[in-house]
């Protein structure tokens, strides 16, 4: 079951160039292109299948810095700020709001390392509330427990993930760029050893400039041209149920549960980490780099089964430009969710929040969530293919820092003063990676 998604419009006619080409109708894709094309540029977004139906609006919606890598809490910071000027950028709702994020807890060794997060915080000028026990219990009054203890972001929020990408990349289209949608991008032409063109399934685009946000596609995608881009996959399954529960926080993570308001009044219900690993031939190759990943967090990992692998989007082979891809074969991922983690989140959800008795499922759907090795994305132009820049491994915090690393995209585009230090980001820092090595094409 695909999950909720507000429907744009596509552009008529694909352009013969642009200044930028953007591969990838996510959140980040539709950020950079948006960022990119108020400045002036002509930019082409092209989508193998519709913006935002994947990754984008199969998560819970978060946008926050509480408990943010260190490398990422500045794009974190500075998304907040432009997901705040959004609506009155684009005109139409996000659905964003900074209703603020809760997070409770009974266990003494996670809230001792949530203080310690809220410490070092306050250096970077975050400001987030540790909760006493009566604190924490007349917040989370909902659930009828005492807690030990939690924390409250006041300055955190939510998006409208069902609207969100689509509203942005109607922001390019008020811009002056364009938007394709089910038009996939076989690959790339190259002229004096940089990019020179996109080719696409309806044609092609000659441009100096590519950004590729295509999300779970993007190795797959650089593997075509030799480029080892370390990224794995986990299909992680949720549910949302109807209007209806009243009393209940707007976001709230607790270790067995985390339950978000959506735009219609009812809940997005998930379990925090919970997924399933389908093995897949760009697992196995990966394997090595990720193994310490996955022994973190093997309870509340499971192997999954050969639908990833069935997918196409990790495989290693090559395709070519003139013949349909893997992209033109799955035009969205959309996985089957698991039956197990679907029950078990409803249970603990009702459990926790028994106003939640009382309300019907709404829909049930999965997702892939791309990761790199260290969880934290890789965006930058490659080194051995110039005019071509990389933006994908999010890690499941895409959602929430995409307006900040679009934006940093835009900068690097057209060299104007980063809005935050790229070098954190850089995708040479990944380990076994080889963005320096691309085969002649």
């Amino acid at each position: 079951m695909p999950a909720p998604l507000f429907e744009i419009e596509t552009s008529p006619a694909l352009p013969e160039s642009a200044d930028v080409a953007v591969i990838g109708g996510g959140i980040v894709g539709v950020c950079a292109g948006y960022y990119l094309a108020r400045r002036g540029l002509k930019v082409a977004l092209v989508e193998k299948g519709r913006i935002g139906a994947e990754q984008s609006s199969r998560n819970w919606g978060w946008c926050r810095q509480q408990n943010r890598d260190a490398r990422e809490l500045p794009m974190a910071t500075e998304s907040l700020t432009l997901w705040d000027r959004f609506a009155e950028e684009i005109g139409e709702d996000l659905g964003f709001r900074r209703c603020g994020l809760l997070y409770l807890s009974d266990d003494d060794s996670q809230l001792a390392g949530w203080a310690k997060w809220r410490d070092f915080a306050i250096g970077e000028g975050v400001v987030t509330h540790m909760l006493s026990p009566d604190e924490a219990s007349a917040r989370g009054s909902a659930t009828g427990k005492s807690w030990k203890g939690g924390v409250f972001s006041p300055t955190d929020g939510t998006a409208d993930p069902a609207r969100a990408a689509p509203v942005i990349a109607r922001g390019i289209l008020k811009a002056g760029g364009s938007v394709h949608q089910f038009c996939a991008a076989r690959g790339l032409e190259t002229m004096g050893g940089r990019v020179s063109a996109v080719v696409t399934e309806k044609g092609t685009i000659r441009t100096k400039t590519v950004v590729h946000a295509g999300g779970a596609w993007a190795s797959s995608f650089l593997n075509q041209y030799g480029i080892r881009f370390p990224q794995s996959s986990v299909r992680s399954s949720i549910l949302s149920v109807g209007p209806g529960a009243a009393g209940l926080p707007e976001a709230l993570h607790t270790a067995a549960v985390s339950v978000t308001r959506r735009g219609d009044g009812g809940y997005t219900l998930a379990i925090s980490g919970g997924a399933r690993v389908d093995p897949t031939p760009q697992q196995l190759r990966f394997a090595r780099q990720f193994v310490p990943m996955f022994l973190r967090r093997w309870r509340s990992l499971a192997i999954g089964g050969l639908e990833g692998w069935k997918s196409g989007h990790e495989t290693l082979g090559r395709w070519k430009l003139d013949a349909p891809t893997p992209m033109e074969a799955r035009r969205i991922l959309d996985p089957t969710p698991d039956p197990r983690q679907i029950a078990e989140t409803h249970a603990r959800a009702q459990a926790l929040l028994p106003a939640l008795k009382s309300v019907p499922v709404a829909a049930r759907w999965a997702g892939y969530i791309d990761s790199t090795p260290d969880g934290v994305p890789a965006i930058g132009e490659l080194a051995g293919l110039p005019g071509f820049i990389v933006a994908a491994g999010f890690s499941g915090h895409g959602f929430g820092i995409g307006p900040g690393a679009g934006h940093m995209i835009a900068d690097i585009v057209t060299g104007a003063k980063p809005i935050l230090d790229p070098r954190p980001y850089r995708p040479e820092r990944l380990e076994g990676s080889a963005f320096g090595k691309v085969a002649e094409f």
